[in-house]
């Protein structure tokens, strides 16, 4: 009897401990999903936050007659825009959903340089730019009052984004419907209505839009392509890919047809982490995204320049430098471009971002680098460098001077690049090589948060 007792207490004791190894981890699970869906609309509302004050500059912008308020002001709108279109990407919506979205916004950035550029060079905003400028505002306006009508739901608890986490059992399109009401794929069939905006520049779809030179012809399974995938995020971790998009892979108006991953951590499949993006030809990795929030800074700009510049090499893209950068967020991101025999080749550009807290690399973008990158026959220069200082200002103090390759719509010039300062500023002049011919003057804007370059 006693027996029976005994093993009925430790019977009691056993389901009441599993009891609460089961309510522990209900409530585990509960806190993980509040706390990616806090992430979640953290990102949404900085995205919303970005394009609302992309809204307010380009109304000041057509507003202001200075040509000196509109260099601020268009500064704010390329800014605004890029930090936008960053954290739209990182939200748990299909790519293919949002591509137009994320063009408008790189197009906004890219034309608003281009304004930049226009006034450096004295000129003012002539009627068409005006118009195009007072479409893309239209459209921002749009943009603005989607998302914050989506904020409103998020809000009222009416959708969570952290139900992102069950995409592979519901399936990707329904699951972005219902998450977002369809209020960003109605945004997307009204940007078919907006114009293309033509214009050269560093930044300038032309390139983005021709056949990329950077892959090779061998075609990638899904089964490579997670191979490959595998190896890039390294196997520290034991990593679970679930394919969730498939056809053509459009990132920044880069078109390049990839196979498309969920990223999650350990047998966790449904707790998503990131995404990966591998081409279908060549098997190359087009872009990577790790999804956290950095709470505490460790680690200067300069200490994760080096960890970006390491992982670069680890990963075979040698005669990398770093040329600009920006810090938001607690995240470090790096612009490097590819170096041939002492020429700097800026088409062949890729961004790695770097978690300021550990130093984790926490995202990865090579669109640009494998659209441009292919064995140059670089053209010996016709100008000296002294015969191509003579075509710089004679009061431009020149700081040091190399040759290198800029993107000019869809070509590429061979200049020489004279680093210097002018008044007291920054500034890059560019001279071709070839020609003699004033190619393109850069202010470089340095500050606590980085540098960069209008």
């Amino acid at each position: 009897m006693n027996r029976r007792r005994i093993t009925i207490v430790i019977l009691a004791i056993a389901l009441l401990g599993v009891g609460a190894w089961g309510a522990y981890q209900y409530q585990l699970k509960n806190d993980y999903k509040t706390a990616l869906n806090n992430d979640y609309q953290r990102l949404f509302h900085d995205t919303k936050a970005h394009v609302a004050n992309v809204q307010v500059a380009m109304a000041k912008a057509l507003l202001s007659d200075s040509k000196e308020q509109n260099v601020l002001l268009l500064t704010q709108i390329m800014q605004q825009a890029t930090l936008a279109q960053d954290k739209l990407s990182q939200l748990p919506v299909s790519h293919s959903d949002i591509s137009k979205t994320q063009k408008y916004l790189t197009q906004v950035a890219d034309y608003s340089y281009s304004l930049i550029q226009d006034h450096l060079n004295g000129n003012d905003l002539d009627s068409k730019q005006r118009e195009s400028l007072f479409k893309l505002q239209d459209y921002s306006q749009y943009l603005t009052r989607e998302l914050a009508t989506i904020q409103d739901k998020l809000v009222k608890g009416h959708m969570t984004l952290a139900r992102v986490e069950r995409r592979q059992k519901t399936g990707l399109r329904e699951t972005n419907e219902d998450m977002l009401n369809t209020s960003l794929v109605k945004f997307e069939e009204t940007m078919t209505e907006y114009p293309e905006l033509i214009y050269d520049g560093p930044f300038s779809d032309q390139i983005m839009n021709m056949k990329p030179k950077g892959l090779d012809n061998k075609k990638v399974s899904v089964e490579e392509a997670r191979k490959i995938a595998q190896d890039f995020l390294g196997n520290k971790q034991n990593w679970s890919l679930i394919l969730f998009e498939e056809g053509e892979q459009l990132d920044k108006s880069a078109k390049i047809p990839s196979h498309t991953f969920s990223v999650s951590r350990g047998n966790r499949a449904n707790d998503i982490s990131g995404y990966i993006s591998v081409s279908k030809q060549g098997g190359h990795i087009v872009w990577m995204n790790n999804i956290r929030s950095v709470k505490n800074i460790s680690l200067s700009m300069k200490q994760a320049q080096e960890k970006a510049l390491k992982f670069l090499e680890e990963k075979g893209y040698k005669n990398m430098e770093s040329n600009y950068s920006l810090k938001y967020d607690g995240i470090g991101l790096f612009n490097f471009t590819y170096t041939d025999n002492d020429v700097t080749i800026y088409p062949d550009l890729i961004k790695v971002k770097v978690a300021l807290d550990n130093g984790e690399i926490v995202g990865f973008e090579a669109a640009a680098y494998l659209h441009a990158h292919h064995d140059r026959d670089i053209q010996t220069p016709k100008l000296t460098q002294e015969e191509a200082r003579d075509k710089v200002r004679l009061d431009f103090n020149i700081d040091s001077v190399r040759l290198a390759i800029i993107p000019k719509g869809s070509k590429e010039v061979l200049c020489y690049e004279f680093k210097g300062k002018y008044k007291e500023n920054d500034y890059i002049v560019y001279i071709n090589a070839l020609d003699g011919k004033e190619e393109q003057i850069l202010q470089i804007i340095k500050d606590e948060n980085g540098t960069l370059t209008f």
